[in-house]
Order: structure tokens, then C-alpha cells, then sequence
């Protein structure tokens, strides 16, 4: 017996945590299972309009299980799990998989074939009971995936850590870059395979760097670096603060946003780059120290 809490979840926000610990109350001894989705559904009915993520699966997962849920259950999203009927998905997911007893979800939330499922319809079961919330607050700002998408493309990574609770991550291969940093003194880690995750803006900020079970403090770098020419494409690189001699290649990493500390600029030449990289170094190690 169950309690089921259906969502895509990205980012699993403050807001999704609300849900999640309102199921907990619910649930009494009951285990509390959140339902997910991957891919992102838009990917299926909309992909040239399916939003960058915010979680990876695996990060989605840990975090659900952080957040109040006993376990979580993924559905592959596919075009032929889009044409389930609404009754087949109560039937077959929600009572013979999950073994729904209560079932939590937004009170605009809809299912099934053409989205023809709706709360009315998921309450007029009697094999569970429907829990429909209202997921607007009465007296705070609204928390949703969407809003901390466009805060962190903005680059306002703070604003997004305070409604993820944790600061945005970003989940990919350390790859072979330019190596001009190593050359200049400043090594980074250049992180590939970051597709369809929400990259902040160009610009410099503070955060950290995770590699195995070690986390470093970090000053990262977005952008196409301006200053030299020919460099190829967007990267997104961080160095470890004071490390100079890690061997990171081919290894997966986490850069973590913290703060931002500046736009991208052009230097004229090396020397007034490496001036302004000591002091991005310097206001990245202090913050992160805190």
C-alpha cells in the first residue's frame, strides 16, 4: 500500500518538497513513492520546445529520496506510453504496479491519451483516495522549474539556489580543452556531454567542482573566452582552487553554482586577463570559504 505523488520533478524545488512532505504526513506507515517521468514529456509532444533540465535522472532520483519519498518510480516516457488511456494508466501504473491508496497530485494535473484525464476524473476512482493541491501559495512567490530555468540562463544562479534549496548543478565528462589554462597557470576541468541541461549564462562565477568523492572550491568559466582568438565554441570549465595538478580527463564530474561574479569580458592581452583571474580566484575562495 502506497501513497503515489506524480510529477516530472525537475529540479525537485522548493515547491516539489512541499508536495513531498505533504505525502509524508499523509502517509502514516505507508511508503511514499513519487512517480517521474523520463524524458521530459515536452520532448515527445513538443521537442523543438522541450526545456533544457535542471536534474539529471540519477540527481533527480537521489534528491526525491532525499526529500520524503521511500522510493521513486520512472516511467519511460515514450510515443507509445503518450497513447495509454487515461483508465489503462489508473489501472495498470497506479494500482497494479504501485498499489495506490492515496494519490497526490497539483489540482491541474491531467493524464492519459490527449491529456483526457483530470483530478475529476482520477477521484472518481474508489480504489484510492485523490489528493488534489492547490500549488499556489497564498503569501510567497511561485516556485516552478520554469522560473528557476529562466533565473539561471539569466545567470542569477543565487536567486536559483535559494529555490532549489542547493545550488544548480550541471552533471557531465571532463574533456580535452584548449589547455590554455594549464598553460597560464589556471588548469580547469572542461565539462562535456552537458546536453539538454540548463547552462547559466556566460560569465565567471563561484562554486564548486566534485570528482569521485573529492569537492573542491572552484572559480568557473562560461563563455568562448573573447580575449584569444580561434577558440572553439561555448565551454563550460572550472578550476579547482589551488589545485594545479589534478588529472581529471575522461572522468565524469559536478561543477555547483554558487554566486556569480561577472560578466564575460575582453582583456587586451594576457596580462590584464591573469589580474582580473587573481581576483575572481580571490572573491571565489572567500565566498566559498563562508
Amino acid at each position: 500500500m502506497s501513497v503515489v505523488v506524480i510529477g516530472v520533478f525537475d529540479g525537485v524545488h522548493k515547491g516539489h518538497q512541499d508536495v513531498l512532505a505533504r505525502a509524508k504526513a499523509l502517509a502514516g506507515d505507508e511508503k511514499v513513492i513519487a512517480l517521474t517521468f523520463d524524458p521530459h514529456p515536452a520532448s515527445i509532444f513538443a521537442p523543438d520546445r522541450a526545456p533544457a533540465l535542471l536534474t539529471i535522472l540519477t540527481d533527480r532520483i537521489e534528491l526525491l529520496k532525499i526529500h520524503n519519498a521511500d522510493q521513486v518510480a520512472v516511467i519511460k516516457f515514450t510515443p507509445e506510453f503518450a497513447t495509454m488511456s487515461p483508465e489503462d494508466f489508473v489501472k495498470k501504473i497506479l494500482i497494479d504496479q504501485l498499489g495506490a491508496t492515496k494519490v497526490v497530485v497539483g489540482k491541474n494535473f491531467t493524464y492519459g491519451y490527449k491529456a483526457a484525464g483530470n483530478v475529476t476524473t482520477l477521484a472518481a476512482h474508489t480504489e484510492f483516495e485523490t489528493i488534489a493541491l492547490d500549488l499556489t501559495p497564498n503569501d510567497a512567490e511561485i516556485v516552478s522549474s520554469t522560473r528557476i530555468r529562466k533565473l539561471i540562463a539569466s545567470g542569477d544562479v543565487e536567486k536559483a539556489r535559494e529555490l532549489l534549496t542547493r545550488p544548480h548543478r550541471l552533471d557531465g565528462i571532463v574533456v580535452h580543452g584548449e589547455k590554455r589554462g594549464r598553460e597560464i597557470g589556471y588548469p580547469t576541468a572542461n565539462l562535456g556531454d552537458l546536453d539538454h541541461q540548463s547552462i547559466p549564462s556566460d560569465g565567471i562565477y563561484a562554486g564548486w567542482l566534485t570528482v569521485g568523492i573529492d569537492r573542491w572550491p572552484a572559480a568557473i568559466s562560461i563563455g568562448t573566452n573573447p580575449t584569444f582568438a580561434g577558440v572553439r565554441g561555448r565551454q563550460v570549465e572550472a578550476y579547482a582552487l589551488d589545485q594545479t595538478d589534478l588529472d581529471l580527463y575522461s572522468k565524469r564530474a559536478t561543477i555547483e553554482f554558487g554566486w556569480r561574479l561577472r560578466d564575460t569580458l575582453t582583456f587586451d592581452g594576457l596580462e590584464p586577463l591573469l589580474v582580473q583571474m587573481a581576483k575572481d580566484c580571490a572573491k571565489a575562495r572567500e565566498l566559498t570559504e563562508l
